[in-house]
C-alpha cells in the first residue's frame, strides 16, 4: 500500500467538510474520486497531497508519516515523492516545455544535466519530442496537459494526484489523456488518484469512490 489515510477530519469554521474519511491506494493503482461539487473531493485531494493539513487523522505516504514532518521536511518530501496535475495546466508562460518540466527536478537538487535528460525522456515518451522548445502559448490544450503530466512525473513520485485533469479538454483529447494515465500505470507502475466529474474516466479506473457530504458512500 503506497498511501493510507485514516479518520480524516477537516472543517472551515463551522462547516465540517470531511467527516472521518478513510482512504487507501495500492501500488500501480488508478483510483477515481467522484461526487457533486461541495462533496469534499478537492479538500480531500489537497490533504492527501499534503497541500493542506487535516484537523485530525493519520496520513502515511510511501511508508512515511507525513503529518509528523516539519514544514521543511514536508516540502522536500512533496517535491520528491508527490506529483500534481490540475485542470488548468499552470505552466510558466515564459519557459518552454523542456524548461517547465525541468524546474521541479532542479528544485529537488538534481544536476541540470540530469534534469534535462529526465525531462527530455518524459516529453519524448509522451509524444512531444518536437515540442521541447515550444512555450505554452504555442501548444494545444492537450499538449499543454501532457507537458504538465511530464512535469508531475519528473521526480518519479510515489503518487500522482490529478484534479479534473480532462475537465478543460475536447472529447478527442480527453480520450488521449485517459489512455495516457493507464499507460503510465502499466509502464511505470504509477499510482494515480484522480478527482473527476467525468463518468467515463471514473468508469475505467481500477476503483471509483463517490463522496457525498464529506464521506464516501
Amino acid at each position: 500500500m503506497i498511501l493510507e489515510a485514516e479518520n480524516i477530519h477537516k472543517s472551515f469554521g463551522r462547516l465540517e467538510v470531511l467527516k472521518g474519511v478513510d482512504f487507501h491506494a495500492d501500488n500501480a493503482e488508478v483510483v477515481a474520486i467522484t461526487g457533486a461539487s461541495g462533496a469534499g473531493k478537492t479538500t480531500l485531494l489537497q490533504i492527501l497531497g499534503t497541500l493542506s493539513t487535516p484537523d485530525s487523522g493519520k496520513l502515511v505516504i510511501d511508508s512515511k508519516d507525513v503529518l509528523s514532518m516539519s514544514s521543511n521536511r514536508l516540502s522536500a518530501f512533496r517535491c520528491q515523492r508527490i506529483g500534481f496535475v490540475f485542470q488548468f495546466h499552470h505552466l510558466l508562460p515564459e519557459f518552454n516545455s523542456l524548461e517547465n518540466v525541468m524546474i521541479p527536478a532542479l528544485i529537488a537538487g538534481r544536476r541540470a544535466s540530469d534534469a534535462r535528460q529526465a525531462a527530455t525522456g518524459l516529453l519524448t515518451d509522451l509524444g512531444l519530442e518536437d515540442r521541447l522548445k515550444h512555450k505554452p502559448a504555442q501548444l494545444s490544450g492537450g499538449e499543454q496537459q501532457r507537458v504538465a503530466i511530464a512535469r508531475a512525473l519528473v521526480n518519479n513520485p510515489a503518487v500522482l494526484f490529478a484534479d479534473e485533469p480532462t475537465g478543460n479538454l475536447d472529447s478527442v483529447t480527453k480520450q488521449e489523456i485517459h489512455k495516457l494515465f493507464f499507460n503510465l500505470r502499466d509502464r511505470l507502475g504509477q499510482t494515480i488518484i484522480i478527482v473527476t466529474h467525468d463518468p467515463e474516466l471514473a468508469g475505467i479506473c481500477d476503483r471509483s469512490l463517490m463522496m457525498k457530504d464529506g464521506q464516501f458512500v
